[in-house]
């Protein structure tokens, strides 16, 4: 019999991976869908016909317990967060609400059906390099100790220390996936490194002008999500829940990923950034470099991407998406001058 996999944020980033990941392995994989007035299944389109979607909320308790009871899950991957570090900044109750007391929610939605059928809901948390913030050491690792740095950070570390209580208070197979940034051209476009292919790809053609960004000196460990959701399910197939590192062991400047991205396409950055002191957060995280070695050794998982391939490969999707963009702007001017001369 298949696998059944219940996966939170599945139309996000690393959802959209993990779901491609779990539907590759023969499982059935449900999918938790927020209800917007706006489309947002974007980067799950092409597997609509393969998943199914459940209306809900991590603020919701009693539609989890719904949720969680309907699909039977077997595995749940909790992806879902208001991931924005600046903006958590500016929404922290709505930040730790989804993302620290929506993860104790899920937690006893699986403790509440497993309690009552004997049977085991393997739990995966997302959790963050944010969690380290202001570094006690370098490289960091799983007993690193927390120093958070923004609001997003802190419901990180609360849903982090709920899934360990959970495992030793409960017996719930809760692992913690303390991931290091990963990005894809699926990145928000809210987020540097996609802000920046973003931009690549439209001053390339003509389209923007310059890029204005914040801090380009801080550091950050940056791999592939394609890579980072294959660790997520290795967690999941130990006998044994625990908590791992998962990162490349390299780190590189904001700076360097501006030379990666725009010297892809023959351009120097320094031509178009501009500083502007609106994206520099209230505290800055300066510095992150994960160890994986624990990963490595136990999951058998290691990086596939580095971080220039990872810049390549995102400034040609965003060529892509500007070339796309050029040419429905072209039509358009040679419409209005067809409608001017008619």
């Amino acid at each position: 019999m298949s696998k059944t996999a219940f996966v939170t944020g599945i139309t996000g980033q690393d959802g959209s991976y993990l779901a491609e990941l779990l539907l590759e392995k023969g499982y059935e994989v449900h999918g938790l869908l927020r209800r917007t007035s706006s489309v947002t299944t974007g980067r799950i389109d092409h597997l609509l016909d393969q998943v199914t979607l459940h209306y809900g909320d991590l603020t919701d308790g009693p539609g989890l317990r719904r949720i969680i009871e309907t699909t039977q899950p077997s595995e749940v991957y909790n992806l879902a967060a208001q991931s924005d570090v600046r903006i958590s900044f500016d929404s922290p109750m709505q930040t730790c609400d989804s993302g620290a007391l929506g993860t104790l929610r899920l937690l006893e939605a699986i403790r509440d059906l497993q309690d009552r059928t004997g049977r085991q809901i393997k739990f995966y948390q997302a959790s963050s390099s944010e969690m380290f913030g202001k570094v006690v050491e370098t490289p960091q690792k799983e007993t690193t100790p927390f120093y958070p740095r923004s609001p997003y950070a802190v419901g990180k570390v609360f849903s982090y220390w709920m899934t360990v209580n959970y495992r030793e208070a409960y017996g719930i197979h809760g692992s913690n996936g303390i991931l290091f940034n990963h990005e894809s051209p699926r990145r928000g476009e809210n987020f540097v490194t996609r802000k920046i292919t973003r931009a690549v790809g439209r001053i390339k053609l003509g389209l923007q002008n310059e890029l204005r960004l914040g801090n380009i000196d801080s550091k950050r460990d940056w791999g592939f999500a394609g890579d980072y959701v294959e660790a997520m399910y290795l967690m999941l197939q130990q006998d044994e829940a625990d908590d791992y590192v998962v990162a490349t062991g390299e780190t590189f400047s904001v700076r360097t990923f501006l030379e990666y991205a725009f010297g892809h396409v023959g351009l120097d950055y320094n031509d178009f950034v501009v500083i502007d002191p609106r994206f520099f957060r209230p505290t800055e995280v300066d510095l992150l470099l994960g160890d994986p070695a624990k990963a490595k050794r136990q999951l058998g998982w290691s990086p596939k991407v580095d971080c220039k391939q990872l810049a390549t490969m995102m400034v040609e999707g965003d060529l892509e998406l500007a070339h796309r963009e050029k040419t429905i702007r072209d039509a358009g001017k040679s419409f209005k001058t067809f409608r001017a001369a008619a």
